[in-house]
């Protein structure tokens, strides 16, 4: 087993005793941070970025050397699996991910493989490899993927969409078809994850980006279902650890039982759940992860120091709880709110910690 100096996250995510509540945060390697900006223009492109193991490495490890963060996070993009599949990613200044070749019929979705993750998205595993070595035990790393349908909600549109038509139209029209889509990209997910496990992540996390934008009955159907495949066919233990999962569906905090049904270890929350209501919800199934409003950190210390402390209040005693925003940061964060925030979380959770 490789021994970590903190493994508080990953003890936390299993709900076994930690001495203070874990911190990490959603795109902690980012556009806020100058020293990301600097490595990103050196790149060249985003996709450049994403490409070369050496700068992913790079930029993972960047904010661990600003913030006392209690895990690292493989720097990638969600839509790396569909650009393997032929889709051809690209990023338009100014309008997020396009695909050159969206799914749009069903010539299309037959034509769609399940990519060899060493073969085809090989970058991305030399980089979890990479980081893992670099990071010589100081913190576990997190794996992650996109959720089959919000990459498939990708595949469909095209690029990001306010309204959902093409994606909505096809889960409709033809549910035979997107759930043909649903279970190609569901396999394409569990071999990728798998192979990220393989390769040094310590833990996996899914992201249902999209999927809050469904009905309770479409989101089972087309959403969870595909996720639950994926929770049971992931590697649950590597290198004589138990490798935790999360799942996170974004505006998905009416759904948390039936997500903790799947069998997944923690459920990531957005800010619009309270999360002690959730904790009263799911018992001791599951921890949970998450959730403060990104804004807050506009806002002054004080008001973050007093953020974090409701929120831990909220939660209350014991371990199961991981504490992060209720989404990505904001590109135009003051990295030293975030230095506020982490410090903060550490000192005012201690007590919450003690027998």
């Amino acid at each position: 087993m490789t021994e970590l100096k903190n493994d508080r996250f990953l003890r936390a995510l299993l709900r076994e005793p930690v001495d203070q509540t874990p911190v990490w945060i959603m795109r902690q390697a980012g556009r806020y941070l100058p020293e990301y900006r600097a490595t990103r223009a050196k790149a060249g492109s985003f996709m450049d970025l994403c490409t070369a193991p050496e700068l992913a490495c790079e930029v993972t490890l960047q904010p661990l050397e600003r913030f006392a963060l209690d895990a690292a996070i493989l720097f990638s993009d969600i839509l790396t699996i569909p650009d393997a599949m032929g889709l051809g990613l690209y990023f338009a200044e100014g309008e997020g991910p396009r695909f050159k070749s969206p799914v749009q019929n069903e010539a299309d979705v037959k034509r769609l493989s399940v990519p060899d993750p060493e073969l085809d998205l090989g970058y991305v595993m030399d980089a979890v490899r990479l980081i893992r070595k670099e990071l010589g035990g100081r913190l576990p790393l997190i794996g992650f993927s996109g959720s089959p349908w919000t990459l498939a909600t990708y595949m469909v549109e095209g690029s990001s969409s306010k309204e959902y038509a093409k994606v909505k139209g096809m889960m409709f029209d033809r549910p035979d078809l997107m759930h043909s889509l649903l279970d190609t990209v569901a396999r394409s997910v569990i071999d990728y994850l798998n192979a990220q496990i393989a390769a040094g992540a310590q833990a996996a996390m899914i992201f249902d980006t999209w999927g809050g934008m469904l009905t309770p009955r479409d989101y089972n159907t087309f959403s969870l279902n595909y996720m639950a495949q994926i929770v049971d066919g992931l590697t649950r233990e590597n290198d004589g650890r138990n490798v935790p999962i999360i799942l996170f569906t974004k505006g998905g905090g009416a759904w948390l039982e039936t997500m903790a049904d799947t069998g997944c270890d923690a459920l990531g929350l957005d800010w619009t759940t309270d999360i002690g209501e959730a904790r009263k919800r799911v018992g001791e199934r599951v921890a949970l992860q998450g959730n403060m409003d990104p804004s807050i950190l506009y806002a002054s210390p004080e008001r973050i120091r007093e953020e974090a402390a409701t929120i831990l209040k909220s939660f209350g005693p014991g371990s199961g709880h991981v504490f992060n925003l209720g989404h990505g940061i904001h590109q135009h964060i003051n990295p030293d709110n975030v230095k506020v925030l982490v410090d903060a979380v550490h000192e005012l959770s201690t007590p919450y910690h003690q027998e």
